[in-house]
This record gives structure tokens, sequence and C-alpha cells, in this order.
């Protein structure tokens, strides 16, 4: 289509003939362009696409033929393409496994970091040549955690509206489409950040009932350093009600490998401190200290996931009273938010002042945040470029994880936040934030609004 097209083609376009969504479009033209075989150019607030001159000359230089060799690989024009639609799998559907995939699930509370640490692992097996799959996890819908790794061009699949040990089936179909579509070698779950009890829900049945599909590395957990400070009583801080420190203890009692994540934020005697800590009160657990974004720490950790398997023992024992209640005291709330501005603004700003406006009011409510993440998309933006920005702790400045490099016109963001605080408030909050923040240059329009508390959690499996 491009090499017919002697003006170029702009992402929708191409979306658009193909039958593909603007991801997996925008997915393809990224690796395109790297390999030289096409240019990107802007025009306004859009991006052009058309194959590069060199790539022109190298096609030329094979006129008249049906094929095009490039050496690598060769394309057979000669019959018509047909496009064939792919049926989403289900596990036991899926041809056998010439060797069994790799199953690596890495949990941790709200803000912990851990979908800048499934990135870090993720990078590390394609750039070692491996096939990679992402599965995301929350209560609720529209997550923020798929669009920043779809960003980044992994093949992600959503598991919305529960826990993995409550969506067990949903797990296995996520798996299945994923091996449709890229056929991983690795699979890489992302839990939802209050859930527990993952060894006897989640990794113990599936090796029971699928053992010959996959192998499972030890669970990982991470910790926020300056929360786990505060929780484990080193230093002084706001924290949670019991209840919900239930489950963030449970989280670590059962973990195979703690995590200390953003180990840049720690001097080495408060690391070291907070490292003595861990491994007093749950001395099951090794205890690694890592920083994702800055690429500390991670060798020891990545062989760990890529050489050792889960050490098959008695399931910890949970009150699922306790679990439920503290679950419930958390209030959950995902929102769609359309940017329509007059002249271009900057993201970083934007994003910055409506997670500050947000911190301010759950300050005053008195509300402790667990996790605040927001991402920008622009309209018409090629390969899924967004801005994401997180807020983990109420005494915390918020954080850029990801920067445009160009001002946005109109675009979209997508809010996921939790708290220790009635859903029907944040609501409030949220609705109050965007109407301070909107002018007559950037208007801030609610498009979609979800909040509640989470259930009771119902394990599919529980494998003591």
């Amino acid at each position: 289509m491009l090499v017919a097209s002697a003006e170029g083609l702009t992402l929708g376009d191409l979306a658009d003939r193909l039958e593909l969504t603007t991801y997996n479009a925008s997915r393809h033209v990224t690796i395109l362009q790297r390999a030289g075989i096409v240019d990107v150019q802007r025009e306004g607030r859009f991006k052009r696409i058309g194959i590069s001159p060199a790539f022109h000359r190298r096609i030329r230089s094979q006129a008249g033929s049906d094929a095009l060799d490039l050496g690598c690989c060769r394309f057979d024009f000669s019959r018509p393409a047909k496009n064939q639609l792919r049926q989403s799998a289900t596990i036991p559907s899926l041809a056998p496994m010439s060797s069994p995939a790799r199953y690596i699930m890495i949990g941790g509370f709200l803000g912990a970091g851990k979908t800048t640490a499934v990135a870090a692992v993720a990078k590390h097996l394609v750039d070692s040549g491996r096939r990679v799959g992402l599965i995301t996890n929350d209560q609720g819908r529209e997550l923020v955690d798929t669009q920043m790794l779809r960003s980044r061009g992994f093949a992600t699949e959503e598991i919305s509206g529960g826990c993995f040990c409550c969506k067990f089936n949903s797990l296995l179909d996520a798996a299945g489409r994923l091996d449709a579509d890229a056929a991983p070698e690795v699979f890489i779950a992302e839990p939802v950040g209050s859930c527990t009890d993952l060894v006897a829900t989640v990794t113990y049945p599936l090796r029971r009932i699928y053992g010959d599909r996959f192998t499972v590395a030890p669970l990982s957990v991470l910790v926020d350093p300056m929360r786990a400070r505060s929780i484990l009583g080193l230093e002084q801080g706001r924290s949670f009600s019991e209840k919900v420190l239930y489950i963030y203890r449970k989280q670590l009692e059962e973990a195979d490998v703690i995590l200390i994540s953003k180990r840049d934020l720690l001097d080495e005697a408060s690391e070291s401190e907070l490292r003595e800590a861990l491994e007093r009160e749950f001395p099951k657990a090794r205890v690694l200290a890592i920083s994702a974004r800055k690429g500390e720490g991670l060798e020891a950790w990545f062989e760990i996931l890529e050489a050792e398997s889960q050490t098959i023992g008695t399931a910890m024992e949970i009150d699922y009273d306790t679990y439920a209640e503290g679950e419930a005291l958390l209030g959950w709330l995902n929102a769609t938010i359309e940017v329509k501005t007059a002249n271009e603004i900057d993201s970083t700003v934007l994003l910055q002042s409506l997670a500050r406006e947000l911190q301010s009011r759950l300050q005053k409510a008195g509300a402790e945040v667990a996790h605040l993440k927001m991402t920008l998309s622009p309209d018409n933006a090629f390969a899924g470029e967004v801005a994401v920005i997180n807020l983990v702790r109420n005494d915390v400045a918020p954080e850029m994880g990801q920067e445009l490099d160009e001002p946005i016109s109109n675009g979209q963001v997508v809010l996921n936040l939790r708290a220790e605080g009635a859903p029907e408030e944040l609501e409030t909050m949220v609705r109050e934030s965007l109407t301070a923040l909107s002018s007559d240059n950037c208007q801030l329009t609610l498009d979609h609004l979800e909040r509640f508390r989470p259930g009771r959690p119902v394990p599919t499996h529980r494998d003591a």
C-alpha cells in the first residue's frame, strides 16, 4: 500500500485499510521505520508515512519482478492477499508447544513500581531474543498500565473487572490470544495491586492443570521503599488502616523474592536497614534492591526469573474475611477525560497540574493515596506515544514516567486513582479538579467515569 501511494499515508489511513487497530498498525510502522524502509514526516498535527528514498531505489532495481527480495526475506506479490480474520484463542485450543512457555508473575502493593519493573524485564528478554507477551490486571477498566506498556511496543493483553485469582479462566484466555498473535516464549503477568494469595490461587493451579504448557518462575513482590520503611516502623509517615496493611503484609509473606524498588531514593544506610527489616520479618524470601528506571541491581533478579522455578510448598494461611474487608476500604476510580485546546499546550505541565490538584484535595480529605496514575494520549499520535505521571504517596511530588517530545492540541487523559477513601468522595475530587483547571485555552471534559469498592475475592481455584 505504501509503495503504491506516491504521497504516503497517515497511520489512521493504514489502520483503516488493513482493518487493524491503530496500536497494531503503529507497531508495524515503528519496525519498518527502524529498518529504514519507511520515513515519517510531520505535517501539522499529523505524521505522514511513506517509503524511504533509499528503499524506493531498491524496489526500482527489481522492477518487473513479482517478488521483492530484502536479503533476509522475500515478499511474493504474485497472488492477491486475503484478509484472514483471527479468532480469539483459548488455552484448551492451543496447539501443543515444542517447549513450555515461561510464566513470570510480578506483584506488589499499589504504587510499588510494578509496571516499570515489568517493562524492564520485558525489554531485557526481548533484547535477548525472546518473544514476550504481557498481561495486565485491574478491578476496573481503561488501565494506564496497559496504555504505557503498549506505547513501548510490547504485545499486551488486559484482564479487567477482577483479580487473576477470581478470573483464572480469563488469564488463560489472555495467554491464548497472545499466543495466537505473538507466540510468546515468556508471559509476564502483573496482578492487581491489592491482590494476595496468588501462589495458591494462580501459580499452583497453573502448574497442576497446565504444567505441560508452562514453567513457573518464583513469585516476585515489589515494595516502595519509603512506604515500606513507614509500615515497618523505620520512620514516621502516614499509612493505611490495619486491614489494608493485612493485605500488604500477606503479599510479602508469600513472596519468593522481595524487591526493594526505587533504590535510588535511599542512601546506603537506609537501604541496608530496610533490607534487614524485611529479611527479619519475612525470612522465606530473598531480598534484592533494584531501580528499574535507572537499570540498577537488575542482573541478579533477571537470573532468578530466567533460571529458577517456583518451589512447591504449603500455601500461606489467609483470613478471607479480613482480606475482603481490607479491599473494601479502598476506593477505586477510573476515568477518561477529553482534552480540547485553543492553542498547543505542554502535556507535562497539564498532567502535573492535574495531579497536584488531586493530591491537594486528597490531603485535605485525609484520604491516603495508594496510587494515582495518568496517561495523556495526543489525538493522531504516531506509534502510540503517551505521557505518563504517577503519585504513590500523599507526601511526595507527582513524578513523570514518560514525556512527549512536542506540545499537543487535543487528546485524552486516562486516570486511575486508588486511595483509602469513599469512591463517591474520590469522584467529587476528580470533578472539582477538572473544573478548577479548565480554561478558555484548555477544556477538560469528563468522558467516562467508574468508581467502586472491590468486592469479596472468590478464587476460581485454591490449591493449598
